[in-house]
């Protein structure tokens, strides 16, 4: 079981809105009219489209012909097993559509994501609005077109180029979009504002952002709850962004013992913000804690309470007083202004327990006044704390890579949030399904110590029949919290997942086992063919610090995508690293779904520089399988000429670089393992175990 690989799709965005189980099911009632008609058109779809989980008992066969003949007019037209996917997400869209909800939709489009909002909340909008016209109204380019009245639909109109949304994500995140790859002319064509958009969510994706469930078209249509999903997203990640000790070292006044500071260094932003209102409100001798910003905000009392240990020289006593809520809310408010915090919310989403609104207005009084010590004695403390510069920016990279495959818990600290075993438990089951034993797994919270030891010896366990390398490790190391074997797993894992992708292009591959020499071999033979001289040793040649190699390569495989104007030659740090930042945001653009920093191509940090290089590979063979043969895109001959290269020889797990690529599967196993899994009542109890 363990080298079964379920049923794959290219294109991993849309295998992340499927369970294996669903995709199984859909296999199975494709492959069924292709045998009985030869091939599969528009026509056949319909009658199998009705018996749908999700979609059956809403619409209709002739719902569903009419909804596919707005995409299909030709109804012979020859559909594959991916378009048909596509076109079953569509029709369920629209059967979620027509049912007022999520009642009954099936769980291919219930991914945990805050993206998918059913409802557009009209203060939502209108506070969103206001926040992008206060950022970036003085924008060169945005101010021609803003401010946007909030009352109006026009937000949906404006973010169809994608312009504005790259632009907003750079003022959460400063540096994550270099703006020289945004394409910004007044009139953009489809292929243009595309490119956007992939950038966009690409980028998303690599600030912490949740965008499942949210495509490109999506984008381009102004689809109102996608894209205000998105913003709020965006915007909750700037109004956090200041919530760590390494940005706010006075926040160690929240604790009293030095030991609990790891602890708070691995605190979510939102916890963090709840740990700040609790201490300013038990000093102000408010005596409920607060555990959300929804229902335990809706009497307004704890802002009251807030309010008046931060700012008492505009206290008034009447606001305890009151007694009417919505009165009460109000005059929190006008206490809020008079601290210089913009009127957002109104009295009535204070008291209906808004909980977006309320956290963006307690961020908000945060960044205003935080009332926090100067004391120097804990703040230097706070400073001494270690800072693994390298180990950090390894975690923020596989922590966003995780956040990225569309599993149901959101990771805020991988050190801290994987030492239940239960996220790595999802992880592995999105990147090798079925083969996690769910029956045999404990789900969060957990309470028995024990338990967490036995969901991550399975992650130890899984990991070895995966042939990754797992020398003396055992799941206690990851429930202690080991950094060294968290990082090294994870990398075996990123490493093994991106393997995976290109094999499973199978028109190049053929299947075989794909490696690090195939993948650097690869990069070699695309640079040289296009014309041009570099050409990369290895992972960790220090050439590649300029960027002129990875440039070169991406215009190899999209010629247009790079404007020579806008590369310096990379001699100096400060040419390096905008070379470096021009380099992962073309790489976005084009659709490639990367995680590292300008940092790891400057230092040339050898793990990420062969994830970018695979991305790229992974990219140019799915888009553009035709542009050449097998043989030259994946060619043995070459490869067995250069030994694959080690990622980090001094690091944990490097010893993996050889175990995972010669990674073999029984065939006739997995078949039977499958064939099992869908038909006996142990497989159906199985799924009904499963966390999604």
């Amino acid at each position: 079981m363990a080298g079964f690989v379920g049923v794959v799709v290219s294109d991993p965005w849309l295998q992340s809105q499927f369970t294996q189980v669903e995709l199984r099911s859909l296999k199975a009632k494709y492959n069924f009219i292709k045998r009985e008609h030869g091939r599969v058109a528009v026509r056949d779809l319909p009658v199998v489209m009705v018996k749908v989980k999700g979609i059956k008992d809403v619409v209709s066969e002739e719902e569903i012909t009419s909804i596919l003949g707005e995409s299909f007019p030709d109804t012979g037209q020859e559909i594959e097993f991916e378009q048909f996917l596509r076109e079953c997400l569509n029709v369920h869209a629209k059967a979620a559509g027509k049912s007022g909800g999520t009642k009954n939709s099936s769980s291919f489009l219930k991914a945990a994501t805050t993206t998918l909002l059913h409802t557009i909340n009209e203060t939502e909008r209108s506070i969103y609005v206001a926040h992008i016209n206060a950022y970036l109204r003085d924008d060169p380019f945005l101010k021609n077109y803003l401010p946007i009245d909030p009352a109006s639909n026009d937000i949906f109109n404006l973010v169809r180029d994608g312009v504005l949304l790259c632009k907003l994500i750079n003022v959460a995140v400063p540096g994550t979009i270099d703006e020289r790859a945004i394409n910004t002319k007044k009139v953009l064509n489809p292929w243009e504002r595309n490119e956007n958009h992939t950038l966009c969510l690409n980028s998303a994706k690599a600030i912490g952002c949740t965008v499942v469930n949210i495509g490109t078209q999506d984008l381009v249509e102004g689809r109102p709850h996608l894209v205000l999903g998105l913003i709020s997203q965006i915007i909750k990640i700037q109004l956090l962004a200041d919530l760590n000790l390494k940005k706010m070292p006075q926040l160690v006044e929240l604790v009293d013992d030095s030991k609990d500071i790891e602890e708070l260094l691995n605190l979510a932003p939102e916890k963090m913000l709840l740990k700040w209102m609790n201490f300013h409100l038990q000093k102000a001798g408010y005596k409920k804690p607060v555990t959300n910003f929804s229902s335990d905000l809706k009497d307004g009392e704890a802002f009251a309470y807030l309010l008046n240990v931060l700012a008492p020289e505009h206290c008034s006593p009447s606001t305890l007083d009151t007694k009417d809520p919505t009165q009460r809310a109000k005059l929190v408010l006008d206490h809020a202004e008079k601290m210089n915090c913009k009127r957002y919310l109104t009295p009535t989403d204070i008291v209906e327990g808004s909980a977006n609104l309320n956290l963006a207005f307690v961020a908000q009084i945060f960044q205003q006044r935080n009332g926090l010590s100067t004391d120097s004695k804990k703040i230097s403390f706070a400073e001494m704390m270690p800072d693994e510069v390298q180990a950090s920016r390894e975690e923020r990279a596989f922590r966003m890579w995780i956040n990225s495959l569309g599993i149901s818990t959101y990771v805020n600290c991988v050190f801290e949030d994987v030492r239940d075993g239960w996220v790595l438990l999802e992880v592995l089951d999105k990147i090798s399904p079925g083969s996690v034993h769910w029956k045999h797994a404990t789900k969060p919270p957990i309470k028995m110590p024990f338990r967490k030891v036995e969901n991550c010896n399975q992650i130890v366990r899984i990991g070895k029949q995966l042939r990754l390398s797992l020398v003396n490790v055992a799941g206690h190391d990851i429930v202690q919290g080991n950094k060294k074997l968290i990082l090294a797993y994870l990398w075996q894992l990123m490493r093994f997942n991106i393997l995976q992708l290109l094999k499973n292009l199978r028109f190049h591959s053929q299947g075989k086992e794909m490696t690090d020499a195939d993948i650097l071999n690869w990069a070699n033979r695309k640079v040289k063919n296009s014309g041009r001289t570099s050409q990369m040793e290895s992972f960790k040649d220090k050439k590649l610090s300029n960027g002129i190699f990875f440039l070169e390569l991406l215009s190899s495989v999209e010629p247009r995508v790079v404007n020579w104007n806008l590369v310096t030659k990379g001699e100096s740090d400060d040419e390096k690293k905008l070379n470096a930042t021009y380099i992962i945001s073309v790489a976005r653009k084009l659709g490639c779904s990367v995680f590292l920093l300008p940092e790891d191509i400057m230092e040339v940090n050898p793990k990420m520089i062969l994830v970018l290089t695979a991305s790229i590979m992974f990219w140019s063979l799915q888009r553009q399988p035709s542009e050449e043969s097998e043989a030259s895109e994946i060619s043995t001959d070459d490869s067995s000429s250069v030994k694959a290269p080690s990622s980090d020889g001094e690091d944990f797990g490097s010893e993996a670089a050889e175990s995972i690529s010669n990674l073999t599967m029984d065939d006739a196993a997995s078949e039977k393992s499958f064939v099992e899994s869908i038909s006996s009542p142990v497989g159906e109890e199985k799924v009904a175990n499963t966390p999604n």
